[in-house]
């Protein structure tokens, strides 16, 4: 059964909405929803930008819009009080304010864990809330509702602590959180951008100040939360216990992400080879390295493993890779004039570099043939090896067709002895 004063609200609020007043706020606030459009418009520009949290996909789905629209809207119902009476904007407030809340939530987390299933649910949960929170303003209950739990109330330790401390600790402890992922996120988008050879040094960059950044949103939430710091002396002695025991592989791999970002012993985009793992680093992060393969295939390193053990980077000082293919001639074949026709063949390659240029040797002389070694330089390993080497195979072969050079097969001389039976022989007719 509602209570007598949610009575009162609820028939005050229907009646205000009932009064030609309403009508007024009504265009006013429409007026003010067109305004922080245009005004969100006038920003943002023609083009949209990509998982902007700010101004979203489209402009109604960000985080500008609503904050503006509140803003307007508050400035509008202070302009107009004591003429009309508040009724449109005493329920547009709320739903404003609950708009934001919901879409800067929604955006950050987006953004920060792209993909992630709970993250979905997160979102529902938050939506949820904020939507019962602004139907419990608007009818009066929400007062009655923080006296009733602010009755709730249990003791620990030297501290007496109520249900509603704990509730709104908790959304501002979230609100916090929510916050400092934002400027982390935002501070990382502007050091990774047009980073070029900087990309290993920005990135370390980007990890601490997300790891300073979350560290005092933390101490801030639990604050919020009423939890007293100083008995977090106590936790930093037990985590400090844990890396010493259990945890000490994590840290060494998030310590060993660290000195291989600030060293810049490996970046990303280098080819390496680890453990017989061949592929180019793809990303960074503190705790492992991604290295993908050039057939697509993904391989999470530990970056301990990274410190500790033998690492071939094919492009650390210089990104050019030797490579060489084989082919085999003749006896009898012009091999001097044809080593300078292959190698201006070979240089005809798009992937080939000029400089180095290709060279051809005489290998050995074989059973069969004499043997040519052709080297070439790429500069472009993570496109591939096998690619370029068929095309420069193709050249090869296209050369020799049209030169008539003879790629001989095996050959084999048989060395026999020819035995006759004496019987045989004896019987044989003599000559006269």
């Amino acid at each position: 059964m509602a209570s007598p004063l949610e009575s009162k609200e609820l028939n005050e609020l229907l009646g205000s909405l009932a009064q030609p007043g309403a009508l007024t706020e009504l265009a006013v606030l429409a007026g003010c929803l067109a305004l922080a459009w245009a005004i969100v418009r006038l920003i943002r520009g023609p083009t949209v930008p990509e998982a902007s949290i700010i101004f979203g996909r489209r402009i109604f789905d960000g985080v500008l819009f609503p904050v503006l629209a509140l803003g307007l809207a508050f400035a509008a119902k202070l302009a107009l009080a004591g003429t009309v009476p508040a009724a449109v904007f005493k329920l547009a407030v709320p739903i404003l304010l609950s708009l934001v809340v919901i879409r800067l939530s929604v955006r950050v987390l987006g953004v920060t864990f792209p993909g992630l299933r709970w993250v979905r649910v997160v979102e529902r949960s938050i939506s949820w809330l904020a939507w019962i929170a602004v139907v419990l303003w608007v009818t009066g209950l929400l007062p009655l509702l923080l006296d009733a739990m602010d009755e709730v109330k249990w003791k620990i330790g030297t501290a007496n602590i109520s249900l509603r401390n704990v509730v709104e600790g908790t959304l501002t402890a979230g609100l916090v959180m929510v916050l400092a992922l934002w400027l982390s996120a935002a501070i990382e988008k502007k050091l990774l951008h047009g980073a070029g050879s900087t990309l290993s040094i920005r990135k370390m960059a980007a990890n601490i100040v997300r790891a300073l950044l979350l560290f005092v949103g933390l101490l801030l939430a639990l604050s919020a939360v009423g939890i007293d710091l100083t008995a977090l002396s106590v936790l930093g002695g037990a985590i400090g216990v844990g890396l010493g025991f259990g945890l000490q592989k994590i840290a060494a791999n998030y310590i060993s992400g660290f000195v291989i970002l600030a060293e810049r012993s490996l970046r990303i985009g280098d080819m390496v080879r680890v453990d017989g793992f061949e592929g180019r680093i793809s990303d960074i992060r503190t705790r492992y390295t991604v290295i993908r393969a050039l057939n697509g295939r993904e391989s999470i390193v530990p970056n301990e493993i990274l410190i500790t053990q033998r690492v071939e980077n094919s492009s650390l000082a210089d990104p050019k890779v030797s490579l060489s293919t084989n082919v085999q001639v003749a006896y009898g074949t012009d091999v001097r004039s044809l080593a300078h026709k292959l190698e201006a063949a070979v240089a005809q390659v798009p992937r080939v570099l000029a400089d180095p240029a290709p060279n051809c040797q005489l290998a050995e002389f074989a059973a069969d043939g004499i043997n040519l070694n052709i080297g070439f330089w790429v500069g472009d390993l993570e496109n591939g090896q096998g690619n370029v080497r068929s095309d420069v195979n193709f050249a090869v072969l296209d050369l020799l067709n049209a030169e008539g050079v003879e790629i001989p097969f095996p050959q084999r001389v048989l060395h026999g002895r020819i035995t006759v039976d004496p019987s045989i022989q004896s019987a044989a007719p003599t000559s006269p």
